[in-house]
């Protein structure tokens, strides 16, 4: 290994805050060895050649499958259905919890 290097207390308290995680001492002490380890073996990883080797995000041959964003009109009978057992409602819109808080 060329440059092994171990993070500090202080290091893994400032990437605990930046993740807005609370860690215990002990937790501390394990993700300063760990995390050390981790960084140390992408060093050895860098010393790899890989001039010409052509950057690769998907291996399997995968690809995403998509469908166009229409709307599809229900029967009158269903929609009929869903407001008048809704929860919450104001005339033909339905009331959801929000989801962000502002």
């Amino acid at each position: 290994m060329s440059n092994t290097k171990k993070l500090s207390r202080e290091d893994i308290e400032h990437i605990a805050k930046l993740a807005r995680i609370d860690l215990s001492e002990k937790e501390k002490e394990v993700f300063c060895e760990q995390l050390s380890d981790v960084l140390n073996y992408m060093e050895i990883l860098n010393e790899v050649d890989t001039q010409g080797v052509i950057p690769t995000t998907q291996v399997t041959g995968l690809v995403n499958v998509t469908r166009r964003d229409e709307v599809c009109p229900a029967d009158p009978e269903t929609v009929q259905i869903i407001k008048e057992n809704f929860p919450d409602r104001s005339g033909d819109y339905l009331k959801v919890p929000p989801i962000f808080e502002s």
